[in-house]
């Protein structure tokens, strides 16, 4: 039965991954950190990883990308997509490696947590978000380890239960050349990244993060139709006469108008500058609260290490 299932799921990850390359070459405005974080995102969770690209991050037509994944809760996934890829990644090339060593499933733990954690943080994180800090990668560090340290732990939380229950269940699972091994670990993202979606949203929410970001240009200009109207009323051409020779009429004052417009020019500039930098800045939360965000999210890790101990022992 085991076989049967994961024949199925491996099947449908392939069509997923085909189905994902094909819209992420010709149609995604997306970054190619963005991109490689999806295509490893489909490639761990499979047919779910699919569905919440197609949901959250797909283009549905040229100019339409920024107005179809600004929902809160799209941009709460994208934003997971960057911790799952690395945080995921980290751990599976950690746990691919430590049963050469033949140690005990508490230092697999450790070991995993630390390779996902630096995986997420120096590479997804820091790199997605290394132009919103001039260019500064130290800099974006810094700036991102609070973020990803809060995400880390709640998908961690998910995946540490899962991997070790699972193992019990499925000693061949240890393996990373037998295909259970895999299996093992798509579940275990699975969980891990439902676990740490309310977290990423809240991030994308005080600005502590960034959801989905369009490419600059790669878009196009914003689609017709998309909710706007058009206001002007239609010329009637049998009073063209008579509007001609008021709209001559009234030159004089539209130039002083327009006189007033050019003086007010460079204050509209500055304010628009404003905006469009407040819409990239990044919002922050005391170093206090930073630290008690960290310090209750590891604890959960804890929590979830503890209560699974009871189910299959985790020795050090």
């Amino acid at each position: 039965m085991l076989d049967g299932a994961m024949l199925i799921w491996f099947v449908l990850t392939g069509v997923s991954l085909l189905l994902l390359v094909i819209d992420l070459v010709g149609n995604s405005p997306v970054s190619w950190v963005q991109k490689l974080a999806w295509f490893l995102v489909v490639c761990y969770t499979g047919p779910i990883g699919l569905i919440a690209y197609l949901y959250a991050c797909r283009r549905p037509f040229k100019g339409g990308h920024d107005a179809a994944t600004k929902a809160w809760w799209k941009q709460g996934i994208n934003s997971e997509v960057h911790c799952l890829a690395g945080d995921a990644t980290g751990i599976i090339i950690a746990a691919s490696i430590v049963p050469a060593f033949a140690i005990t499933n508490g230092w697999d733990i450790v070991i995993e947590y630390a390779a996902g954690f630096i995986c997420g943080l120096f590479i997804f994180q820091a790199l997605m978000m290394i132009k919103m800090f001039n260019g500064n990668y130290f800099m974006a560090v810094r700036k991102t380890f609070f973020a990803e340290a809060v995400s880390m732990n709640f998908v961690m939380a998910g995946m540490i239960p899962t991997m070790v229950l699972l193992a019990a269940v499925w000693p061949d699972s240890m393996e990373p050349t037998a295909w259970v091994f895999w299996f093992r670990m798509s579940l275990a993202s699975i969980a891990g990244g439902i676990l740490a979606f309310p977290i990423n949203a809240w991030l994308v929410h005080k600005k502590l993060k960034h959801g989905c970001m369009t490419l600059p240009g790669a878009d196009g200009a914003a689609a017709p139709k998309m909710g706007h109207a058009a206001t002007e009323p239609t010329m009637d051409m049998s009073h063209a006469g008579h509007d001609m020779s008021k709209m001559d009429n009234d030159m004089p004052k539209m130039d002083h108008d327009m006189a007033g417009m050019d003086h007010d020019m460079p204050k509209m500039d500055h304010d628009m500058a404003g905006m469009d930098h407040g819409n990239h800045e990044m919002g922050s939360i005391s170093f206090a609260a930073q630290c008690v965000w960290v310090v209750l999210t590891f604890a959960l890790v804890v929590a979830a290490t503890y209560i699974t101990h009871f189910f299959t022992p985790v020795t050090f």
